[in-house]
């Protein structure tokens, strides 16, 4: 999972590969404060100079591996059909679970066992703004309007139970494959839809 670009040297793209790997490795053995560039360097089979001409440090390394993350995630929802229509929602949400099962191991370290908070953070980000594009394309429902529940707390509730599902799925290694899992959230979100 990398950010690919007609223009980026495939020695490049395998070298960052080598170092997220190392890192991924190294994070399910110690603890993120342990771990250092030598340490992530020695992993990888490259020398620190390699890595400095890619980050600077660890944290501009999480930095950019959580842009690669949400950059693979938007190239799945660009090519999703805009705007996104009830029917074909789990479609989309069947690519975004398979890109998550296919990279499992990268998202259960990160997301669901270390809980780095940038990778968290982005995700729910990227969800709640997807949340809110959808919410704005939609009238609230007339249950909810009843309700008066600020829209904020809506898209907080629904970013976070989705972030946290993916979490109990890759926690629990996951039971359920991509399309069913896919299936019975569309269910959820349409039943919640319907109902509020």
């Amino acid at each position: 999972m990398s950010t690919t670009s007609s223009r980026t040297d495939p020695r490049i793209l395998r070298t960052r590969q080598l170092i997220r790997d190392a890192f991924i490795d190294l994070l399910q053995e110690i603890e993120l404060e342990k771990i250092t560039v030598n340490r992530i360097a020695e992993r990888a089979t490259i020398n620190r100079v390699t890595f400095y001409l890619h980050y600077r440090d660890i944290p501009d390394m999480l930095e950019k591996i959580a842009d690669d993350m949400i950059h693979e995630i938007h190239v799945i929802l660009d090519d999703a059909p805009y705007p996104f229509q009830a029917d074909v929602d789990w479609s989309i949400l069947v690519k975004v679970l398979e890109h998550i099962g296919d990279n499992s191991k990268f998202y259960k370290v990160l997301l669901a066992s270390k809980r780095i908070p940038v990778f968290t953070d982005r995700l729910t980000k990227l969800f709640a703004d997807i949340i809110t594009s959808r919410a704005g394309k939609r009238d609230m429902s007339p249950a909810l309007a009843d309700l008066s529940i600020p829209r904020d707390i809506v898209i907080w509730y629904g970013s976070s139970a989705f972030i946290g599902t993916i979490v109990c799925w890759l926690r629990n290694d996951m039971p359920y494959t991509p399309l069913y899992l896919a299936k019975q959230l569309s269910q959820l979100f349409r039943l919640h839809h319907n109902t509020t």
